[in-house]
């Protein structure tokens, strides 16, 4: 028998799905499966457990045709399950690496009804607070097992069901199942300690509880919060019918009811002010009804005294309580914020004050009315006319003629704009004019944090590559990497968006976890690709001649990623070596990131079979003349392999890479080709024509149906269509 079922319930955590079912098959320890129930997602969640379980045998889909909900959700993976013991993890949490086995130890050793384990809330700003366990129990309990009515301090920990594992069978014989509706842990959490003959508590942290910044219960306003009423009301109509044997409970679970509504209306991002004086009138009503005879513990202080005013339905007195706190808790956030502030606004005022009366300048733009002709583009910085922004402006000046395409560029890269194309240099009087009155913005990148999303305006986010590494709030947990980012003020750029241009379903999923807001998604495919989709024969030519390049020629483009963490960074690469074993015929072209376009020594065609081409403004042109891309980490090679020519994936520094920079896939066992980790082999693969074997084409057929499939030559289209035109898909 296997010996824990984990029951994942998806819907719409796409962005999250992978980590929590990689952080369960990942752990050292086998026995086990793990049944994801797709809730008729309206994402790929469900496209995500069908790709886990074609790869892993422990994985059972189950994908619904109708959303039953979280609680009918877990209910149809329990009748699933197989497992002596069940364990039920939400689809946007993820376990702690390496704690399965001691979660096995103690099931094994102990055989209880249910085991407590420990758990830390991760929040979205890479913040994490601990549970209520040490509180708890400021003594561990240790390896014996217990009875609630010997413990009801247990009842303390949180009442969720993903942090406690629980025996199949004892579900069974109790009938203990999930009820529909919101807060549906309540009552199927508090009636399992009540039945249960064997508690055990594991004191280690096994679980990650995910605080999203958007898209959460706990975070979303609405009536539907009173649905916490009918679950607390089937908890008390369980005990009436076990009566005795859990009579000496009830006090304590009483307690913990109002608590537990306390802390609903408590909480501003639930109930809305019009609803809450009826939310405490049944409050009021439910004390009055379950109230033990016999009274119960008040806790003491504050918390004591808002028992109190509930048990006697004095709603105005809990407003004017609540309401003195929060002014008290403002007035001291206010000191705060004001000694933290006060002396640095001086000192930036005092360095930068052409800035400051530009930026006052921008803010009078803003009570301009918008252009409604005038879209604004950016890519890269303001580094110039490329990549997705380019594509869009193109398309947009065929489809939408009326509107008025402007492209902010540095001063330096002014030279590098394409005959034709209208420009304000960044930091001008016409930038700021242009940033305040813009009705669309376009960018591959964020614009700077000053400016602010004026009401008609549309932002169009259109990102510059399909992710390897981790980015956005997912960088918190690699800090060497992430040194000197601002992960607030990335936030508030993010709320900026109105649309995400995505290139594929796998893009979607991690933008959305790597950038939580509100935004609208277009998965279309990546309009810079338009181009290398429809590229003709002629046009490949057209570009290798100019490049230098003849017709015969076998064309290598080395394009590594740059590193954040390791500053100055080269790989080990011999250009000479590489090309003694291309022979005569072979051509390489290398190219830098484009972070380091301001070292670049910019070289014409050369006689010679090697070619800087890192100074080349379009990376397409590089791309159409290659016969083969040799990358690391980049995003190249997702660009790439629209052409369908072979890619090989050197990463010589791949573990160390993981560990620094994280990555989101393993890109060694899902390469778009041939893999070397170290140059000889890099040159064998070369020297064998490796790079063309059947088992590296294979690879790349299942790397562009994963990742390419969108990219058809029209995404620019699509997007200029939906976001100028306000046409549906």
């Amino acid at each position: 028998m296997t010996l824990i079922s984990f029951v994942v319930p998806a819907f719409k955590v796409q962005g999250y799905l992978r980590e929590c079912l990689d952080s369960i098959l990942d752990q050292p320890f086998d026995d086990l499966e793990v049944i994801g129930v797709d809730d008729a997602s309206p994402d790929d969640s469900g496209a995500i457990l069908t790709e886990y379980a074609a790869r892993d045998p422990r994985v059972r889909p189950v994908l619904l045709t109708e959303n039953v909900g979280l609680g009918p959700a877990r209910n149809i993976g329990l009748d699933r399950a197989v497992g002596e013991y069940v364990w039920f993890v939400d689809g946007d949490d993820w376990l702690v690496p390496g704690c399965l086995p001691h979660v096995a130890d103690r099931l094994l050793a102990t055989r209880p009804d249910v085991l407590i384990v420990d758990h830390v809330r991760a929040h979205w700003n890479n913040v994490g607070t601990r549970s209520a366990m040490a509180d708890v129990f400021p003594e561990p309990p240790g390896e014996a097992t217990f009875r609630l009515r010997d413990r009801p301090e247990t009842m303390r920990l949180l009442h969720t069901a993903w942090n406690r594992v629980v025996r199949r069978r004892f579900l069974v014989e109790q009938g203990l199942r999930f009820a529909p509706g919101w807060y549906e842990d309540v009552s199927f959490s508090y009636p399992a300690l009540m039945a249960a003959e064997r508690i055990g508590v594991l004191d280690r942290v096994c679980l990650n509880y995910r605080q999203r910044r958007t898209g959460a219960i706990t975070r979303t306003r609405g009536d539907r919060h009173f649905e916490v009423f009918a679950q607390w009301h089937r908890v008390f109509r369980l005990m009436d019918r076990w009566g005795p044997a859990v009579a000496e409970l009830r006090p304590a679970v009483f307690e913990r009811m109002i608590w537990h509504y306390l802390t609903v209306l408590g909480n501003g991002d639930r109930i809305a002010p019009e609803l809450r004086p009826a939310f405490f009138a049944q409050m009021h009503a439910d004390h009055s009804r379950f109230r033990p005879p016999g009274g119960y513990p008040v806790p003491p202080g504050v918390e004591g005294v808002k028992h109190r005013l509930v048990a006697t339905g004095r709603w105005r007195t809990f407003t004017a309580l609540r309401g003195a706190n929060q002014t008290g808790e403002a007035a001291r956030r206010s000191v705060r914020r004001i000694r933290r502030r006060v002396l640095p606004v001086a000192r930036r005022v005092a360095r930068r004050s052409r800035e400051a009366a530009l930026r006052e300048y921008y803010r009078a733009e803003l009570h301009r009315p918008l252009d409604p002709t005038l879209a604004l583009y950016a890519a890269y910085w303001y580094r110039g006319y490329a990549c997705n922004p380019a594509a869009v402006y193109a398309a947009a000046r065929r489809l939408v003629p009326h509107v008025r395409g402007v492209w902010v560029v540095r001063r330096d890269r002014v030279g590098t704009l394409p005959p034709g194309v209208e420009y304000v240099v960044a930091g001008t009087p016409a930038y700021y004019r242009a940033l305040a009155r813009a009705r669309w913005l376009v960018n591959n990148v964020n614009f700077p944090d000053f400016v602010r999303k004026r009401p008609g305006s549309v932002h169009v986010q259109t990102h510059h590559g399909t992710p390897v590494k981790v980015m956005g709030l997912d960088q918190q947990r690699y800090p060497v990497g992430a040194m000197g980012m601002d992960f607030a003020k990335l936030l508030r750029r993010v709320d900026r968006w109105d649309y995400s241009v995505t290139s594929n379903s796998f893009s979607t999923q991690m933008w959305e976890r790597a950038y939580p807001a509100e935004y609208t998604t277009l998965e279309v495919g990546y309009p810079r690709n338009d181009r290398l989709a429809l590229a003709t024969p002629d046009e490949v030519q057209k570009v290798r001649a100019e490049l230098g390049i003849g017709p015969d020629e076998r064309v290598v483009l080395y394009a590594p990623t740059h590193r954040e963490h390791l500053p100055g960074w080269r790989p080990p690469f011999d250009p000479e070596r590489l090309l003694d074993v291309l022979g005569p015929a072979g051509r390489l072209l290398m190219r830098s990131h484009y972070f380091h376009d301001r070292d670049r020594r910019p070289r014409g065609p050369a006689a010679g079979q090697l070619l800087d081409v890192s100074a080349h403004d379009r990376v397409e042109d590089l791309y159409l003349a290659a016969d083969v891309l040799v990358t690391d980490y980049s995003s190249a090679m997702f660009d790439y392999a629209v052409l369908d020519r072979p890619i090989v994936v050197y990463a010589p520094d791949w573990a160390a890479y993981r560990v620094a920079r994280g990555v989101y896939f393993d890109l060694l066992a899902e390469p778009p080709g041939a893999v070397a980790e170290d140059f000889p082999t890099l040159l064998d693969l070369f020297r064998t024509d490796a790079v063309r074997s059947a088992a590296a084409e294979q690879c790349r057929r299942q790397f562009r149906a994963r990742f390419c499939a969108l990219d058809d030559g029209h995404a620019a289209e699509r997007v200029v269509r939906r976001v100028f035109l306000d046409e549906s898909a």
